[in-house]
């Protein structure tokens, strides 16, 4: 059964929102994609957060960007290859600094690798915004968001719009594809606006293959197709006032705070 989602109920959807959606939580304060980095989002205003998933070897969908874990605890395990058991046994807040490595505040603070369905649970109702980082991880997302009842506060995106196409059966709104996003920006350059798309919303980065990706293109596009268009990772204030007055319906940050105080006094 197709679910009631729409532009009114699912503010990610809204062309005519200025959201702030955090990147993997309040990035810039915490450990990414951990339960303090949501929370600290959530107090600093986000309108929504963005999440990346990928599967344990056990089945369990986790909130993880890296196929490792080397980054973000220095231990060089394989998510895909280790039980979740095993993972949650890794300091998650050991690597964060703030200060090119002179200081780690959150290490030996019990910061844990967090489930999916940890992260759904703790922020009920905050916005989603998922990234599944593998195709195989898209069954056992759905399964955590209907059960948790936050399928529908939830759009789905993936650079491999395979690892989305579970969802575009109307069950929830996906983003658009990598493959998408260049045939999209393909067309706009030759002003040829497609009439419809599978997608709900477009996420364009800033820089991409090391050049700077123009907005204006996917912004025209979107107009045409009645959908919004995020733009993502940008953290400096006043760039970011820029690109909503440019047309960008919502901006991924690391320091939703930051962008908060600019918007509202604006």
């Amino acid at each position: 059964m197709r679910l009631d989602i729409t532009p009114q109920t699912h503010i990610l959807l809204d062309a005519t929102r200025r959201l702030i959606v955090a990147h993997r939580g309040a990035s810039a304060h915490a450990p990414e994609n951990t339960l303090p980095a949501f929370r600290l989002a959530e107090r600093a205003g986000a309108d929504a957060i963005e999440l990346d998933v990928r599967m344990t070897a056990d089945g369990v969908p986790v909130v993880l960007h890296d196929p490792t874990l080397l980054r973000t605890t220095g231990r060089s395990f394989q998510v895909a290859r280790e039980t979740f058991a095993r993972l949650r046994e890794l300091d998650a807040g050991s690597r964060f600094t703030r200060d090119a490595g002179r200081t780690f505040p959150w290490r030996g603070r019990g910061i844990q690798l967090p489930s999916l369905e940890e992260v759904v649970t703790a922020m009920p109702r905050m916005p989603l915004l998922i990234e599944v980082k593998v195709r195989s991880a898209q069954n056992a997302v759905r399964e955590v968001l209907e059960r948790t009842g936050a399928l529908g506060r939830s759009l789905i995106v993936s650079f491999d719009h395979r690892a989305v196409s579970g969802f575009r059966d109307g069950s929830a709104p996906t983003g658009a594809g990598e493959r998408e996003m260049i045939a999209l920006l393909a067309r706009s350059l030759l002003r040829v606006s497609p009439r419809s798309a599978p997608y709900d919303a477009v996420f364009v980065p800033r820089r991409q293959w090391g050049l700077a990706i123009p907005t204006a293109p996917f912004t025209r596009i979107g107009r045409a197709l009645s959908i919004a268009v995020h733009t993502w990772v940008e953290n400096d204030p006043f760039v970011a006032r820029h690109l909503w007055s440019s047309g960008i319906s919502g901006i991924v940050t690391d320091d939703p705070g930051a962008l908060r105080v600019s918007r509202d006094s604006g």
